[in-house]
């Protein structure tokens, strides 16, 4: 009796929290912007608090030219908040956003992604994840597998031990913490989608996003990078990009006839 209670208590949250995703895919998503936007910001503290940030005036102002550019042509409720821009030092090629406004990106990132339209591909892919609410779905994915909402409300509390590894895996930053459970392919070439668009409407060059793919497959060698490793492979990822190429093009040549012009150094 108690085994169906539990699952009839599952179904209805599932039902309960379908969304349709920016294009167009159901998902499921059972808390508020504001729970989420507190469990963002509560990582994002943490991590100021745990890894070295990068002082350097001038990385610092390069990498938040691109942002500024980025979040101006993000959805209102988006554009509106007070984001904030944090540049780590850190080897590795990765970068990411999270709930409540913050982005992150690693100094490694700036050695595989050569100028301002590459790294732009990766930063409106991080943002990507925030608008298509990626979070929320891992989130509420964890939840319903542990049967019912006893480990998302402790993680929104932030302060039990237990359930931080799938608070940070529901984040997406699980591999920071010693832990992989990243998004799956499916967010990852949502993402992309999203990301293509979104530097398009900026005024970057949308070709700028297959030759960063072209740069990473390049640096992984023969064994694929940490940020690649548990992605869709380059090859995948890039023949999806240049199928959309057309229509970013056409975004981006709009958004230089409206003044759009990044130039971000």
């Amino acid at each position: 009796m108690n085994k169906k209670i539990i699952a009839a208590t599952v179904l209805a949250l599932a039902l309960a929290g379908c969304k349709t995703s920016p294009t167009g895919r159901t998902q499921i998503a059972l808390y508020s912007e504001q729970q989420m936007d507190k469990m963002g910001v509560a990582s994002f503290e943490q991590m100021k608090q745990e890894q070295a940030i990068e002082r350097n005036a001038d990385t610092n102002r390069y990498v938040k030219c691109i942002a500024d550019a980025l979040i101006a042509q993000l959805p209102a409720q988006y554009a509106q908040q007070q984001w904030e821009v944090i540049v780590f030092k850190e080897p590795s090629a990765n970068a990411f956003a999270l709930p409540g406004g913050k982005i992150g990106v690693h100094t490694g990132l700036l050695d595989v992604a050569k100028n301002q339209h590459q790294l732009a591909a990766v930063m409106g892919h991080e943002v990507g994840h925030v608008i298509a609410e990626h979070a929320n779905e891992r989130v509420s994915q964890n939840s319903l597998l542990q049967l019912g909402l006893q480990a998302g409300n402790a993680a929104l509390e932030m302060g039990n031990v237990q359930y931080r590894n799938a608070i940070m895996q529901g984040l997406g930053l699980g591999a920071q913490y010693g832990i992989t459970l990243p998004f799956s392919r499916a967010h990852e070439s949502e993402a992309d989608v999203i990301g293509l668009d979104l530097m398009a409407k900026a005024g970057f060059k949308p070709e700028g996003a297959v030759e960063l793919w072209q740069n990473m497959e390049k640096a992984g060698g023969e064994r694929p990078m940490e940020f690649l490793s548990t992605h869709p492979s380059p090859q995948n990822r890039i023949a999806m990009l240049q199928s959309k190429m057309a229509q970013a093009n056409t975004l981006a040549a709009n958004a230089k006839r409206q003044g759009r012009n990044p130039s971000c150094q």
